[in-house]
């Protein structure tokens, strides 16, 4: 399990700016005219990213570069994810149909937006520069620890995740498969019809070559 991690788990971070865009990309996905179920499922996708996306920050990445720096932009970052955990709570406890309910989630993505800019041009940098031969090592340490983090909510995070999409990107993906299903069908129709006139050509050649028909071989006949 542990090779295969290790080939497959990015730098620690390279995951954890895949974690940012990841957020963000759902975020994009949000607007204020969209239906409460769709709205709850889009932020609630983006809190449960970020509850285990801080986690592994926290229990990984900040203590590892912690041991080789430390800058004001590491010492603020704990307390700016007990800020976005309450921001969360908050969301959690609204009813989507509220009239304050986009209000408080961009301000949640706000704190994150500002929180994400000092990682990426200050802490992730520092890391890359200061203990660049470990990064590799802690990226599979942080894929392990995600497989945790994410296996109780795997139903809910799935879930979410078919109800944040449109309905029409649904469609479009269910009329491309259909379509894929469709054209693999008629490319096996041609082929079975051109390996069967390959064929019925063979056994005319076949019978071609073969010796005449004589009356003592009956058994011949009809071949």
């Amino acid at each position: 399990m542990s090779n295969v991690l290790s080939r497959l788990s990015p730098s620690i971070t390279s995951m954890i700016r895949m974690d940012h865009s990841h957020v963000m990309v759902t975020f994009h996905k949000y607007q204020p005219d969209l239906s409460p179920g769709r709205k709850k499922a889009i932020v609630d996708t983006c809190c449960r990213a970020l509850e285990i996306h801080a986690q592994l920050e926290e229990e990984i990445f900040y203590p590892a570069l912690g041991e080789v720096d430390r800058s004001a932009a590491l010492d603020k970052s704990r307390p700016e994810h007990d800020e976005m955990r309450r921001l969360v709570g908050k969301l959690r406890d609204m009813d989507p149909a509220d009239g304050n309910y986009d209000g408080a989630f961009y301000e949640l993505i706000r704190d994150v937006m500002h929180h994400v800019a000092d990682e990426e041009t200050v802490l992730l940098p520092q890391a890359e520069r200061l203990m660049k031969d470990r990064l590799a090592d802690l990226g599979m340490q942080m894929t392990k620890r995600r497989l945790q983090l994410v296996a109780p909510h795997s139903g809910e995070i799935a879930v979410n995740t078919a109800r944040a999409m449109p309905a029409g990107t649904i469609l479009l993906a269910g009329g491309v498969l259909a379509g894929l299903v469709m054209i693999a069908r008629r490319a096996g129709h041609r082929s079975h019809g051109r390996w069967d006139h390959v064929d019925r050509r063979h056994h005319a050649d076949d019978r071609r070559r073969r010796v005449p028909v004589r009356e003592e071989q009956p058994e011949l006949i009809g071949i």
